[in-house]
């Protein structure tokens, strides 16, 4: 008997492990002590913050900001969002849309689904509370559809948390609710397209679509819920048994891509797997934790690339930060692991449920349009506050080859940047535009009291490279630019500070050693030459030798160089209380700008 049971076992593990299941079969792995978690970047992302919040604005104070989604439809990128005055599940909950041409210019939000009065009186089954002048939450991971008929509906849903620690997404809130996007640029009516069954129609401040006498937005609306795969992002929100909803499983925040063979991998939180035959109208087995990723209880997205390979985005760890991307060329086998974003900015204001790091990543969902750059495109919120994008150069790589000689002025517009990495905050853009002498260079300018901009360069490998690059920093008395060299896996070795103090200095071991004085609007050449074997690497400004420096880190070789408008940041960290329920002080606070420019880059090795 024994023999037989281990025999069954056996050929259940061997039937599970056949199955197509996605997995992580590469050997990176990403430590939290950091928050870039010692990965080597993705070259040429670019991070653009789009919405900052600000609780001193009068236009749009709310400052839990989450729940991104994204779509490119009739030329034009839109994004939707969640927000509450404060904190998650704490009301009211009203959805926002922002749009952009190119995902570096954003509008300003604007409210699509406004907050929702819950009748006084309301109760929900096993819960003590009863509402009095109670407004609904906002909880969706579906924004948006484009029909057959290419019309473009956004969607959002409206739940009830009866207290700060509630669920809204037990099947007992109000219901979903949809309207159009114009070309034009407005919206039509708000409609409920699923109420909960619970929910009395007769207190239904909006129509259900089915009264529209718009009879291209009604197919549309029909189309959606005949398709399965739509529907199973509802299942959180959605009646318990509603027959629309295939996988009636407590999984959450869905998202799917089509293999050559046309079967459908689905993927949910906590890194969970499964695949569809039959386009998501049943699943081949429960889903399970795909073997080799790590993943905790932040969203994961996967979807197919331009190139035909395949991509994952997620928080590769039991925290909200780093966030990471990896690759595969049949969609079930991924291979790598590197950096989207390393940065983290502070949580300015407290809430409940916020989060530190970037998180809740989405992509643009197969059906919601295509942006005809070829690029991988994202978003996701930081700190469940402000709201970000990310391009991904598509071929995905980590590597660059050969020399690297940049003069901005000299390059095709609109392709300076194309093997740069950037992190461009609102108040620390990074942009490439006309400088002094009017020619172009990379320009970074920071105004921001708690974050900064990043700009970096990945460069072949090199144990024995040659750096120079020309600065022309516009003031001496504000601001501050790091200047790192940087090996594997985010590792400074050596650093150059131009310091608000009017002196360029070098990180020599725990001090920071003067270099020379320098002056606003003056263009300075360094040129670095570095010996990982020996530890050590001349300098020289505008042809004048600065003496030997010393690295204060050992790396087996060089791979990066950063420029960064801030000092280093370590806070949060893996010991860090979860919850931050104060605000920091001044938190609308902006410095005066300081503004640096970047003419040109250099970079030969050995």
């Amino acid at each position: 008997m024994k023999s037989l049971c281990t025999l069954a076992l056996g050929l259940l593990i061997t039937s599970v492990s056949a199955q197509d299941t996605v997995r992580y079969v590469g050997t990176t792995l990403s430590n939290v002590d950091y928050h870039h978690g010692q990965l080597n970047a993705a070259v040429g992302v670019h991070n653009i913050q789009v919405f900052r919040a600000n609780r001193e604005n009068p236009e749009n104070n709310w400052t839990y900001n989450h729940a991104p989604m994204l779509a490119y439809w009739n030329n034009t990128f839109y994004l939707q969002y969640l927000s509450d005055p404060v904190g998650e599940h704490i009301p009211p909950g009203q959805t926002l849309l922002l749009t952009s041409k190119d995902g570096y210019h954003w509008s300003k939000p604007v409210v699509i689904f406004p907050p929702y009065k819950v009748p006084d009186g309301f109760s929900k089954k096993k819960h003590p509370g009863v509402a009095k002048d109670l407004y609904a939450v906002m909880h969706q991971r579906m924004g948006f559809f484009v029909a057959k008929n290419k019309r473009l509906l956004t969607l959002a849903y409206y739940g009830i948390a009866m207290d700060a620690k509630d669920d809204p997404n037990d099947g007992q809130g109000i219901g979903r609710v949809v309207r159009e996007v114009y070309k034009d640029g407005t919206y039509g009516p708000i409609y409920f397209i699923r109420p909960n069954a619970s929910w009395k129609l007769d207190q239904n401040t909006y129509p259900l679509y089915t009264s529209s006498k718009d009879k291209g937005f009604v197919e549309a609306c029909t189309e959606l819920l005949a398709t399965p795969l739509m529907m199973q992002q509802w299942v959180e929100e959605a009646d318990r048994n509603d027959p629309l909803i295939p996988l009636k499983k407590e999984v959450k925040a869905f998202s799917y891509y089509h293999l050559p063979n046309g079967k459908v991998v689905g993927l949910w939180k906590h890194a969970l797997t499964s695949v569809s035959a039959n386009e998501g109208k049943s699943w081949q087995y429960n889903p399970l934790r795909a073997p080799g990723f790590v993943n905790s209880n932040a969203k994961i997205w996967g979807q197919r690339t331009s190139d035909g390979h395949y991509a994952t985005v997620y928080n590769p760890s039991e925290f909200r930060w780093p966030l990471a991307i990896s690759t595969s060329t049949d969609g079930l086998n991924y291979k790598n692991l590197w950096l989207v974003t390393g940065e983290i900015t502070p949580m300015r204001y407290g809430g409940n449920y916020k989060s530190y790091g970037p998180q809740y990543v989405r992509g643009i969902e197969e059906g919601n349009g295509t942006p005809p750059d070829g690029n991988l495109w994202l978003t996701y919120s930081m700190n469940k506050e402000d709201l970000w994008v990310a391009k991904v150069p598509v071929p995905v790589t980590a590597d660059v080859t050969g020399s690297v000689r940049e003069v901005f002025d000299e390059m095709p517009d609109g392709k300076e940047l194309s093997s740069w990495n950037i992190y461009s905050p609102v108040e620390a853009r990074v942009t490439v535009e006309k400088g002094t002498e009017d020619k172009k260079a990379l320009i970074m300018r920071d105004k921001d009291h708690f974050d900064y901009a990043t700009a970096e360069r990945v460069i072949a490998e090199s144990r024995k490279p040659t750096i120079e690059f020309t600065v022309v920093p516009r003031q001496s008395h504000t601001g501050v630019l790091h200047i790192e060299l940087q090996g594997p896996n985010g590792q400074a070795a050596a650093r150059l500070i131009f310091d608000a103090d009017s002196t360029l200095k070098a990180k020599v071991g725990y001090r920071e050693s003067a270099v020379m004085k320098y002056e606003a609007g003056k263009a300075y050449t360094l040129k670095l030459e570095l010996d990982c074997s020996k530890r050590m690497y001349t300098l020289s400004v505008n042809g004048q030798p600065k003496g030997l420096k010393l690295f204060f880190a050992p790396v087996p070789y060089f791979k990066k160089v950063l420029f960064r408008t801030g000092t280093v940041r370590r806070f949060p960290n893996a010991d860090t209380p979860t919850d931050q329920n104060y605000d920091l002080p001044d938190a609308g606070k902006t410095d005066p700008e300081a503004v640096y420019e970047i003419r040109s880059f250099r970079a030969e090795g050995e």
